[in-house]
Parts: C-alpha cells; sequence; structure tokens
C-alpha cells in the first residue's frame, strides 16, 4: 500500500474516531466470509460502521482522540464497530452476534475517552436503545405538568362540590 494511501486511511479514520459516540474493538479471528458478511449487514441496518483495519493505522488515527485509550489494544486481528449517533446500539448487535458465534471476540471498547471493558459493553447493551429512552424521558416530562394541571384543577372541583352540598342542603331545609 502507498504512503499517500495510508495518510488517506488515518485521516479519514481519525475524522471518524473524533466523530463517533462509541468505538468497540472486536477479534474476529475464526469467523468465515458468510458470517463476517451477516455481522456487517446486522450493523449497517443499525447505522454502524465496522472497519477492519491495520493495527499500526488504528493506533495513528486514534492519536489525541478520543479513542487514543484503545491503541495498546490494537493487536491481533483487530476490527472496530463506530457509532455516530446510538452509542448503545453497537454493543447490542455486537452482543447478540456473539452470543451465537463463539468466534467473535469482542474485546474493548472506548466513549467519551473512557474504556469499556467487556462488562462495560455488556451492560450498555441491556440499556433501551436511544428512542425507548426518549419516549420515556418524554412521558416522564408530559406527566408532570398533566399531575399538576390535575391538582389545580381539584381546588376549584372541591369547592363546587362544597356549594353544591350547601344549596342541597338549604333546599332541602
Amino acid at each position: 500500500m502507498k504512503l499517500e494511501d495510508k495518510k488517506a486511511i488515518v485521516d479519514s479514520l481519525r475524522e471518524k474516531f473524533e466523530r463517533s459516540k462509541v468505538v468497540i474493538v472486536t477479534d474476529y479471528k475464526g469467523l468465515n466470509v458468510d458470517r463476517i458478511n451477516e455481522l456487517r449487514r446486522k450493523l449497517k441496518d443499525a447505522d454502524i460502521e465496522y472497519r477492519v483495519v491495520k493495527n499500526t493505522l488504528l493506533v495513528r488515527a486514534a492519536k489525541d482522540t478520543d479513542v487514543e485509550v484503545l491503541a495498546p489494544h490494537f493487536k491481533g486481528p483487530s476490527a472496530v464497530a463506530l457509532s455516530y449517533q446510538d452509542p448503545v446500539a453497537p454493543a447490542k448487535v455486537l452482543t447478540d452476534f456473539a452470543k451465537d458465534n463463539d468466534k467473535l471476540e469482542i474485546k474493548i471498547g472506548a466513549m467519551s475517552g473512557k474504556i469499556l471493558d467487556l462488562a462495560g459493553i455488556k451492560a450498555l447493551s441491556s440499556l433501551p436503545s436511544r428512542e425507548v429512552l426518549l419516549g420515556q424521558l418524554l412521558g416522564a416530562m408530559s406527566g408532570v405538568p398533566g399531575g399538576f394541571v390535575r391538582v389545580l384543577a381539584g381546588v376549584p372541583r372541591g369547592m363546587l362540590n362544597v356549594l353544591t352540598a350547601i344549596r342541597d342542603q338549604k333546599e332541602a331545609a
């Protein structure tokens, strides 16, 4: 590979590392082509980029980014999963795929400059998706004002009930 090509790959990867919300490093050794294509398809459906790149290029691209904490772990056959939107999605897809395919090894990950070990990635994969979390937040946010309105509406309703009871009492007398 020519030096210019390597520089272009490093620059492209650096830009992708800077934009990504989460980066997960996997070892794909032992997976056949069909399995890797299946994994790529699942990741692509979830808007996740999966790249197999030489470790030396990964180390150079990670320099001065949040992903630099992963540089010592770029050893052996490495592929990186990059998510630009939802940090939970790659953890879910890779964890589910690794359950069925024991040849895929999830090595380590990084999110916001912090290292995610395998337990952290599995914990991340157990979180609901971004859309579900946003829906729960919206439900909580709309529930508070609704409850406040019901409490405020209860005061005049209670007053009206008292006045109606007094009226009925006077009519009966």
